[in-house]
């Protein structure tokens, strides 16, 4: 767990478990019913490096009260859904294009290189 120690404490005291995702973060509601006209605290706690980016989509719309339901693993997925990934910029598994300098692949030449003027 990565959370800070007010975190924990609060959690343990306040908080009622409401599930894990796969990436395996835990999520949480607070105990007490909310007074009239208010809603029941929700929070993440990251497995790892806090990374918001680590939430699925379906845990994002738990959190911020689209749906009440929580989701469950079972959940229906169509052919076109692919797996959540986190943000993965900044690693070695982000996305670099065709022909960047730090790509293995060499680009292609092109209408718009030159060679640079040189003083004689």
């Amino acid at each position: 767990m990565s959370a800070t120690i007010g975190t924990r404490l609060h959690t343990f005291f306040f908080g009622s478990y409401v599930g894990s995702d796969v990436f395996g973060n835990r999520y949480y509601q607070a105990r007490a019913q909310a007074k009239e006209g208010q809603r029941r605290s929700r929070w993440v706690i990251y497995h790892g490096r806090p990374e918001p980016s680590k939430v699925p989509a379906e845990w994002h719309t738990w959190l911020h009260y689209t749906t009440d339901s929580v989701p469950s693993d079972a959940k229906k997925r169509y052919r076109w859904q692919r797996p959540h990934l986190p943000n993965l910029t900044g690693t070695k598994h982000r996305y670099l294009p065709k022909g960047h300098l730090q790509a293995e692949a060499k680009r292609a030449a092109s209408s718009a290189d030159y060679t640079a003027w040189t003083p004689q």
